[in-house]
């Protein structure tokens, strides 16, 4: 921490007979001017740029820029931010171990020393993403699929392990242990960190970036956090950091107590349905107002989760006494807690009834006590549904989908004494990071199995059940309480520690059941207690997926349809034939309450004593030594990705884009999914072909997320999402394209390599909100290997971006009305890109020339999306990665 401390600010603190160093908020507010209402998380990275001031990265200027956001309540000032620390799951986080094995490769072959490459920073990756729900609803699902996800991902673990002896600063969490936002808010985060330097302890926030969106969890602990592309936490991992503009920072005032039958899910909901109709993309959500005094701590994590679905950086919550209350009750260290509040109060970033409400941007107001019972969906988390009202809306998407008359239509399933129909729940999941933290809606799930049992209620025999927490904890509680028993008895059984359903991992659906759906063309549903429902991503034949809270995936268990009106129609009929509704067997607040109380400290030391440590599969694993990794030329799961490929050449000098050929043509929302699909690998797919190639038998290909660390899976994956729509071929599912000029039909992936040989550069043409989703780096990473130079859409999603320019991708934005619509863009149009060729400067506008099939021309102009200096300088680099090795290799 290099601070010049221009501002004199440098102070200590006695906390518990020890003494910790840190930068004063209050001190510099004596050069500064007033920042008491500034909004704590604004306060953070206040503090952050005093404590690393150099002169260079962080200058005078940047703190001023703070202080009078007061007045502008904006800044178009560019800071650089550094983290404290770097959060991975394995599905983002294998491809940048790769990518740091491929650096280290890279400097070895220059002539330098491989020991270079080593995270600065804390790194914690966490194994959540890769178990499947291959078996469920029986006592032995978990240890099967321990076994199934093992023996899949072998290549993949000992890589992990390899990655965990061989670099500093890396900490890896075995699979089966829990979900990195979970393991991160319950174990991981300390609300303040310290750090040793020249004999001296220093306190600061405790701060981070992680590889996953969902990072935002742990804002409901007063941490600041939030998703970066692998690609961006990679470079923060070695030194760099993270520039970002000055935020805009939206105040979210709570008032009021959530109503009897009403849980956080149903709150969350509701709040991301708001702040999406308000507008925050790309901007900090602070919360606020006396609803906090009411609102549990799970509760805001809950709420700083769906940070992404809301379409924010992050969702923030101040420190406060809960939080303290929280950190005990997960068995934090005293001496810790006790610094949380000395430090949090000393520096005025502690909320309580006395603090002044902060300034922000703009503000919104809710009253907790009108929060109603919700779900979202049919594929989107901010399309809020009432409970009462799931019934109508899937009415609505049979008769927009021209299906309103087959609806009562049963459909027989082989074997079976039961049929289906439109609307039948196939997949009942409580999983997720989002829900699973949350022992309140855990514990009414449970009490709520507990109810329905005792009435004599059952799961429909086709609804896929299954429960698969963020930590051990959870089933700790839930057997403590006594409310395994009942889960186990609707089909509740655990089937793993990670996030399964909710990224895709929902396994297969019985034979039968898929063959009924398919034959039938059947609308289907999944409720699930997870944060994404979009196209595609549950499960490739459900078509129809709703969000829920727990209790309420238990509940449509066993009603076994979302063509339900929860208010009037009963769930099921007891033992003497009368009608059970949920009314009936929904736990009380006193219940709940009464529930959660059982939990406490031991239960997480205890858990947490040995996380690092794994069980005896993990264990076994054989791990190669050395300080490069030996790459196995006949892996299809890790494989040296070419990227650093001409590393020791200096970097050709950036140039216009001459006579490019659009690749594809996209609407609005594009996801992450869409770009590079998570789940299931098609077998007819470019990847799925390229397996069957070497070997690689269709049941065994696991999933997209698993074979993340191999580039020649991932690029055949790019574009290649069942559900994707190409107007190329008039908006057509599935990812096919044009090639032109040829007008031959062929998967994008055939058309990229076609083009790649013709020596034409590719672009691609989309909507509105490109790059929604998870922060999956390979959209990224498989769009350069396409052969794609720029991609020009309407809106990007904050990560996206980043990515793109990360890996050299040019991000340009169409201005003002202007969309391919406006321009009537075909996909069969000659595109060059004018003025990249002198020098390059943040937000510049470039001009696009257009040459049509009947040789007429015409010109528009798009402004490119390089928002910052330091982007200007990744970009020229060739991308990020390359800019710190190229860095690197020249000292």
């Amino acid at each position: 921490m290099p601070s010049l401390d221009s501002l004199n600010c440098r102070r200590s603190l006695e906390v518990a007979g020890k003494t910790y160093h840190y930068y004063s908020l209050p001190d510099a507010a004596t050069h500064l001017g007033d920042i008491s209402r500034l909004p704590t998380s604004l306060k953070v990275l206040l503090e952050n740029l005093l404590r690393w001031e150099d002169g260079v990265t962080v200058r005078g200027e940047d703190f001023d820029a703070l202080a009078q956001w007061l007045q502008t309540r904006s800044s178009e000032r560019e800071i650089q931010y550094r983290p404290a620390r770097v959060l991975m799951q394995d599905f983002t986080g294998v491809p940048a171990v790769v990518d740091l094995a491929a650096m280290r490769d890279a400097v070895a072959r220059a002539g330098g020393d491989p020991q270079k490459i080593n995270p600065l920073s804390p790194v914690d990756l966490v194994i959540d993403h890769s178990v499947m729900v291959d078996r469920f609803g029986s006592d032995q699902a978990f240890h099967e699929n321990v076994e199934i996800e093992m023996q899949r991902n072998g290549e993949r673990y000992e890589f992990l392990r390899w990655g965990q002896q061989a670099f500093d600063n890396f900490s890896v969490v075995p699979p089966g242990t829990g979900i990195c936002h979970q393991v991160n808010l319950e174990y991981l985060g300390q609300v303040v960190w310290t750090r040793e330097e020249d004999g001296a302890t220093y306190a600061y926030p405790d701060t981070l970036v992680g590889t996953d969106s969902h990072t935002t969890m742990i804002n409901g602990l007063g941490v600041l956090g939030w998703g970066v592309g692998g690609i961006e936490a990679e470079a923060a991992m070695l030194g760099q950091p993270v520039s970002m503009l000055i935020p805009e920072v939206v105040g979210f005032r709570l008032t009021g107590k959530l109503r009897e039958g009403v849980t956080a899910t149903d709150l969350v909901l509701t709040v991301t349905q708001m702040l999406r109709k308000h507008g925050v993309v790309g901007k900090f959500v602070e919360f606020y107002g006396p609803g906090l005094d009411h609102l549990p701590l799970a509760d805001r994590a809950t709420i700083g989760n769906m940070a992404p679905e809301y379409g924010a950086t992050c969702g923030f919550f101040p420190v406060d006494q809960v939080t303290i209350d929280y950190l005990r009750l997960t068995g934090r260290n005293d001496d810790r807690i006790a610094l949380v509040e000395a430090y949090c109060k000393a520096q005025g970033i502690w909320r309580d009834s006395q603090t002044p409400d902060p300034i922000f941007t703009a503000s919104l107001e809710l009253d907790l006590d009108q929060v109603q019972p919700s779900l979202a969906g049919p594929k989107r988390p901010q399309d809020r549904v009432d409970l009462k009202e799931i019934g109508a809306a899937f009415d609505l998407l049979l008769e927009t989908g021209g299906k309103k008359q087959q609806a009562d239509t049963p459909a027989p399933v082989a074997g079976e004494d039961f049929s289906l129909k439109h609307g039948a729940v196939v997949i009942a999941a409580i999983t997720s990071c989002t829900n699973t933290s949350n022992p309140n809606v855990l514990m009414a799930a449970g009490l709520l199995a507990k109810k329905a049992v005792e009435r004599g209620l059952k799961r429909q025999p086709w609804v896929k059940s299954s429960l698969a927490p963020g930590s051990k904890v959870v089933t700790d509680y839930l057997e403590r309480a006594g409310l395994t028993r009942y889960l186990d008895q609707l089909g509740f059984n655990l089937v793993g520690y990670g996030c399964t359903t909710c990224i895709g991992n929902s396994g297969p659906l019985p034979d039968a059941i898929g063959e009924a759906i398919t034959d039938n063309d059947l609308i289907v549903s999944s409720v699930l207690s997870g944060n994404r429902n979009f196209e595609g991503r549950v499960h490739p034949l459900v078509k129809a997926n709703w969000l829920a809270s727990p209790p309420l995936v238990v509940a449509f268990a066993l009603a076994g349809t979302t063509r339900i009106n929860m208010d009037t129609d009963p769930l099921g009929y007891d033992a003497s034939n009368q009608p059970v509704y949920l009314r009936d067997i929904w736990p009380s607040s006193a219940e709940v309450s009464q529930a959660v109380g059982m939990i406490d400290g031991e239960m997480f030391r205890s858990r947490y004593a040995d996380v690092f440590t794994g069980d005896e599969h993990w264990q076994r694993i054989a791990v190669s030594a050395g300080d490069t990794y030996q790459w196995n030329a006949s892996s299809t799961y890790v494989q040296n990705p070419p990227f650093f490929e001409g590393i020791g050449e200096p970097p050709a000098p950036p140039r216009d884009i001459d006579n490019a050929r659009i690749l594809a043509l996209f609407g609005d929302s594009i996801t992450t999914d869409h770009i590079s699909p998570a789940g299931n690998i098609k077998a007819s797919s470019p990847a799925g072909l390229y397996l069957q190639q070497l070997g690689v038998k269709p049941e065994d290909f696991n999933s997209y997320g698993s074979r993340r660390g191999n580039h020649e899976v991932m690029m055949r994956g790019t574009f290649a999402n069942i559900r994707i729509k190409n107007e190329v071929l008039g908006g057509e599912e599935g990812g096919e394209t044009l090639h032109q000029p040829s007008g031959e039909r062929m998967s994008i992936y055939d058309a990229a390599m076609r083009y790649q040989q013709e020596n034409v550069p590719l672009i691609v043409i989309a909507g509105k909100e490109y790059g929604t989703g998870s922060s999956r780096d390979w959209a990224a990473k498989g769009t350069n290997l396409l052969g794609v130079k720029a991609v020009i859409a309407e809106s990007f999603e904050r990560i996206h971006r980043s990515n793109l320019i990360g890996m050299g991708v040019l991000a340009l934005q169409f201005v003002g009305e202007q969309s391919r619509k406006t321009l009537g863009l075909n996909g069969r149009e000659i595109l060059s890109i004018r003025g990249l060729g002198g020098e390059i400067k943040p937000r510049q506008l470039l001009t696009v020339d257009v040459e049509r099939e009947d040789g007429s021309r015409s010109s528009f102009q798009v402004l490119c999306r390089i928002d910052t200096q330091n982007e200007v300088e990744y970009f020229k680099a060739g991308g990020i990665l390359h800019y710190v090795l190229r860095q690197l290799i020249g000292s």
